[in-house]
Parts: structure tokens; C-alpha cells; sequence
């Protein structure tokens, strides 16, 4: 049930609660990545903590764009994973030459920049959109579920290093409490159940760790002091590092997976559409919602993360959990992240969250994500043996090839595949090159890619009628290009967002 719909606007005092839930939902993955990334780089303690406090920036202002003037769901944006995979791997390229983080972090950006770039030509030329009117139920039901399915492995949810079974099952209790079975005893816990979750073990976890029950060496342990060891303002600018370098084959590389990336948004806008209660997204929405992506990408490569911005399964699972489903309350909680980028204790105090309680949280958010994909499979005739047959193969091949292609890899990474495809008969001079080994690499150790290329190419060649692949009736519950309107068009009308009191 929806509580709050898409042009619904809760009161400001709430909405600032429950904008902040839906960015604290996704604030692993938006502290994971740069984490990641500056490690690897090797960057000092310093700079660190402003590329933290960039990816909060870029995250608040490409969320407020998308919301505004992109697609206008209520998406959070912030770092992909999709396209961390080949930055790790060029990070890697440049430090076996010899090159520090500052020469890193500027052939990110301009990697970025440019892949960005081809993103924008690829939304706003409709190429996504074209390809909507060939895609069924059958393909989006498994796409959908993948998106939650190919982050079963997450280190929070299954590295025994980074986990205490204690604490992660005492998050997905108290989540799964407030939200299932005490949301009808008060409206404070059907809004915020994952916000009461996730406080509630933290308030936890650091009374027993500043008590001493917990030991330091604990992952449950919660470290107060990297609260008080940043500086209370960061400059975080355009350009910050130096000036873009633009190589041809990192620009391939980081372009494979930005393609992947807006495979992954494209599953989103069905999922948040599904699960707020809206008609599936027209072709022309499509088209908006990954030129705005793009846009927001050069975004992130003018500012310097290193990393891009995508459309975050974490928020839509927040928003089944909860039921608020209202883009105010998401552009509320943009603006909260955007101001906390400059305050560095901010992203300290974030860093302080254990890892089991985000594995928590993780679990019960992709769990939605799973659910709502296969909600979808309602319009499909299951009699059908090519549909089932689709819907099995999509969802296998998308968990088991891009493991087979990343122990296929190893630790070489896209460098190892080049050396496999350099061995093909005949064709190897053309795919054993760099550029084609990063793009494989990159796309075949993302799920939601290959299950999806694969579920699409066979939904169109396999016979099958439009009613037993769902199309007849996703005609009646997609909305018409028309039915999306700018947000220019939208002002201009002197049309204003309900409120929750209308």
C-alpha cells in the first residue's frame, strides 16, 4: 500500500525524517565505493574524506536534477558498482607503470567525462527507449529481480571478516518488526521502519562498545573517533584534483560500464513505477531518466569521484518497505546529502555504522527488490513452456557467468581475458584487443547485463504470442509518451504537488 504517492508532499517534518531514511538506506554503497576506490589508490587520509564528501555532493545534485528534470521518479542517485569494476581495473593498468593517485583520479574523471557524454547522446537520441516496445513481462519480471539477486554476495551481507551474526540478525529483526508486523500499531513505525531499524542497532552497538562489551577489534565494534578526526568544512570543487586526462581505452573501459549501468537504471524505473503504484514508464521517460544519468556522470567526472552516478535499487526497496513513494520526500533528502558532503564529521560520523547493520539493512531492501521484479510474472502466461524456459535461463545465466567470468579472471582481471580472446582462431586480432577485453569483462561480470541480453535476444526469437508474453496487457498499464510531461510544462500550468492533507 502507498502512502504517500509520487506528487504527494508530507509535511516538511516529515519528509526531512524520511528523506534521510531513504538516503541511509544506500549510504553503504555510497561510502563503499569511494572507500574502495581511495584505498586502492592509495590516497591519503585527508583526501579521502573529501572524496567521500564529493560522492554526497554529486550524489544530492544529480539526485535533485533526476527528480526535477529528469525522469522525475523518486530515484536517489549516487555511485555504481558497475562502473567501479573498470576503474579498479585502470587504477590497476596505471599502478603497474608507476603512477601515483593523482594520476589516477584525473584519468577517471576524464574517462568519465567522456562515457558520460556518449550517455546523454544515447538517452535523449531514445536508442532505450525504441528498444522498450520489444520487452515483455518476461524479460523485465527476471531483469528486475536480478538487480536485487546480483547483490546477494555483498561483503556485508556473506564476508565472515566484516560480519557479527549478532548484530545483522538484530537489524533485519527490528527492520523486519517495525515494518511487517508492528507497521499497523503506529503510523511512526510504519513510515520509518527502516530508519527506527537501523538507529536502534547502531544506539545499540555503540552503548556496548563505549561500555567495553563489544571488543575493538570487533566488526560490531562502532569507532566514535573517526567522527572527530575530520575537519568540520571540505572544499569540494569542479576539478578539484587537476585536469581530465582522456586515454582511449580507459574511456572504453569506464563506457562498458556505464552501458551496464543504465541496463540496471532501466530495470529501476520499472521497479519504482511497479512499486509506487504508477503505470510502467513510457518510452519518452526512458529517454529522460538515462540522459539525465549521463548528465550526471559528466557531473561526477568534472568533480572528480572517480566513480559515476546511477538510479539505487536500495531506495526503491525502501520505498515497498514503507510505502512512501513521494518524489518531495526524496529531493528533501538530496538537499540533507548535499549540505552533509561539506560537513566532513558528517561522513565520519556515517563511517561509524558496523558493517552487519548495513548487511542488514541490505538484505531486507534487496529482498523487496526481488519481489517486486517477480510480481510482474502476473501478466504472463506460466502455461507457456517458452515463457518459463525465458524466465529460468535469464535469472541462472545472470548469476552464474559473471561468476564464471570474474574466477575466469581472477586477480589479472580484463588483462586475463584478453589473453583468452587473443587465442580465438581467426578472430582473436580483433577481440584479443584492450578495449574489447575491458568491455567484456565489464559486461560480463554484471548480471543484470548478461541475463538481460540474454532474456531479450530470446523473447524475440523464440515464437510466442503478445498476450502469452504479457504485452497485451502491459499496452493498457504503460503510460503513453504524452502522459510524461517536463517539468517546465508542468510550472507553466501553475499545477503545484498535493499534500499529504489533500
Amino acid at each position: 500500500m502507498v502512502e504517500y504517492g509520487i506528487e504527494e508532499k508530507p509535511p516538511t517534518g516529515q519528509s526531512i525524517a524520511l528523506g534521510l531514511q531513504h538516503y541511509l538506506t544506500m549510504i553503504g554503497s555510497n561510502i563503499a565505493v569511494p572507500l574502495v576506490l581511495a584505498g586502492t589508490m592509495g590516497m591519503p587520509a585527508d583526501a579521502t574524506a573529501r572524496l567521500v564528501g564529493t560522492f554526497f555532493v554529486v550524489s544530492g545534485i544529480a539526485t535533485l536534477a533526476q527528480t526535477t528534470i529528469g525522469n522525475r521518479y523518486p530515484l536517489v542517485q549516487g555511485a555504481s558498482f558497475a562502473i567501479l569494476a573498470p576503474a579498479l581495473a585502470i587504477v590497476g593498468v596505471i599502478a603497474a607503470s608507476g603512477g601515483g593517485w593523482e594520476t589516477m583520479i584525473v584519468e577517471l574523471q576524464g574517462a568519465m567525462i567522456v562515457a558520460g557524454a556518449l550517455q546523454i547522446l544515447i538517452g535523449y537520441l531514445g536508442l532505450f527507449g525504441y528498444l522498450k516496445r520489444f520487452l515483455s513481462p518476461v524479460v523485465i519480471a527476471p531483469i528486475i529481480a536480478l538487480v536485487g539477486l546480483a547483490l546477494f554476495d555483498v561483503p556485508q551481507i556473506t564476508d565472515p571478516s566484516t560480519q557479527s551474526i549478532w548484530l545483522f540478525g538484530l537489524t533485519l529483526l527490528l527492520i523486519i518488526g517495525f515494518s511487517q508486523y508492528l507497521s499497523d500499531a503506529s503510523r511512526l513505525f510504519k513510515l520509518y521502519p527502516v530508519l527506527l531499524g537501523l538507529a536502534s542497532a547502531w544506539l545499540i552497538a555503540t552503548v556496548l562498545s563505549v561500555t567495553g562489551v563489544i571488543p575493538s577489534d570487533s566488526s560490531a565494534f562502532v569507532d566514535l573517533s573517526r567522527a572527530t578526526e575530520t575537519s568540520l568544512l571540505q572544499p569540494i570543487v569542479p576539478l578539484q584534483w587537476g585536469m581530465p586526462q582522456f586515454t582511449p581505452a580507459f574511456i572504453v573501459g569506464i563506457f562498458a560500464g556505464v552501458v551496464a549501468s543504465m541496463i540496471e537504471s532501466f530495470g529501476d524505473y520499472y521497479a519504482v513505477a511497479r512499486i509506487s503504484g504508477e503505470k510502467a514508464p513510457s518510452a519518452q521517460r526512458i529517454n529522460h531518466g538515462l540522459g539525465m544519468e549521463g548528465i550526471g556522470n559528466v557531473f561526477a567526472g568534472l568533480m572528480g569521484t572517480g566513480n559515476g552516478s546511477t538510479s539505487y535499487s536500495e531506495n526503491i526497496g525502501a520505498i515497498g518497505i514503507t510505502g512512501v513513494a513521494s518524489r518531495y520526500v526524496v529531493q528533501v533528502g538530496a538537499v540533507v546529502m548535499l549540505i552533509a558532503g561539506y560537513l566532513g564529521f558528517v561522513g565520519g560520523l556515517v563511517t561509524t555504522i558496523p558493517s552487519p547493520i548495513v548487511g542488514g539493512l541490505f538484505l531486507v531492501m534487496f529482498a523487496q527488490i526481488i519481489g517486486v521484479g517477480l510480481s510482474q510474472l502476473q501478466y504472463v502466461d506460466l502455461n507457456e513452456n517458452r515463457n518459463v524456459f525465458i524466465i529460468g535461463i535469464t535469472l541462472l545465466s545472470g548469476l552464474s557467468i559473471p561468476s564464471y567470468v570474474s574466477n575466469l579472471a581472477g586477480d589479472s582481471g580484463a588483462a586475463a581475458i584478453q589473453a583468452i580472446l587473443t587465442d580465438v582462431p581467426v578472430a582473436g586480432v580483433v577481440l584479443g584487443t584492450e578495449l574489447v577485453a575491458q568491455t567484456v569483462f565489464v559486461v560480463g561480470t554484471t548480471g543484470i547485463a548478461v541475463g538481460g541480453v540474454i532474456g531479450f535476444l530470446l523473447d524475440l526469437t523464440i515464437p510466442g504470442t503478445p498476450e502469452g508474453r504479457g504485452l497485451t496487457a502491459w499496452e493498457d498499464l504503460t503510460e503513453d509518451d504524452a502522459d510524461f510531461e517536463a517539468v517546465q510544462e508542468r510550472y507553466l500550468s501553475g499545477e503545484t504537488p498535493k499534500t499529504g492533507d489533500d
